[in-house]
């Protein structure tokens, strides 16, 4: 039996190594990657992603950053989307998992006709992150035009104190720190005041705001 409960699990223990630049050993990545790829083709995938356990749609989906998903289409894009983004971090040579991954993204390609997409948001903005998150590490395809056109919108839905109408401002930041354009810079100069009082705010060991702060940082540091 698998010691992963959920999809949501595997994929933040990626995304905890990544964001702290931890390494994870060999046998570990391996059993990261094998599990998740063991969730190609199962009931309720979005568009032929990974699908999620029956758990991760009864709880809903928190983000790394601790915003919340509290429906089922979006549990499952999003999460479809971190597990593609997740196995190219792991970067497993094992040729089931390589083929998992790339039939996995094949199907979603053809499903969303991301080819012909010109439209660089997805459906709202926490799904458009994810989407960029996806895009930024190499996945899909068009990687630099979809991310550009996503930015522009970004950039669009400025609402004044740092933040950005419809799209959640921590995960936000999140993908911006892994894009590396003068664009992706840009917002976030425009985030960083927030950013900073955000830091002057008491710390505290709850994990949510830990990843906030060390965000946060990391924000002030790119800038």
């Amino acid at each position: 039996m698998s010691q992963f409960a959920t999809l949501s699990e595997a994929v933040d223990i990626v995304n905890e190594a990544a964001f702290f630049d931890r390494t994870l050993p060999a046998t570990r990545r391996k059993e990261l990657a094998r599990w998740i790829a063991g969730r190609q083709g199962l009931p309720r995938g979005y568009g032929g992603l990974f699908a999620p356990t029956k758990r991760d749609f009864r709880e809903g989906l928190r983000f790394f950053t601790g915003e919340s998903v509290n429906t089922g289409a979006g549990t499952a894009h999003i999460l479809g989307e971190e597990a593609c983004r997740a196995l190219i971090l792991l970067n497993v040579k094992d040729k089931p998992i390589r083929e998992a991954l790339e039939q996995t993204t094949a199907a979603f390609i053809a499903a969303v006709r991301l080819r012909e997409r010109t439209k660089p948001i997805f459906c709202c903005g926490k799904c458009s992150v994810a989407m960029w998150r996806h895009l930024a590490v190499g996945g899909l395809c068009h990687q630099q035009r979809l991310i550009s056109l996503g930015l522009k919108v970004l950039k669009d839905r400025r609402v004044g104190g740092s933040k950005w109408r419809t799209f959640p401002f921590y995960y936000t930041l999140l993908a911006l720190t892994e894009i590396d354009t003068p664009a992706a810079r840009a917002e976030l100069r425009y985030a960083a005041p927030l950013c900073e009082k955000l830091l002057k705010r008491r710390a505290t060991d709850e994990l949510f705001a830990t990843r906030r702060r060390a965000l946060a940082t990391k924000v002030l540091t790119l800038c």
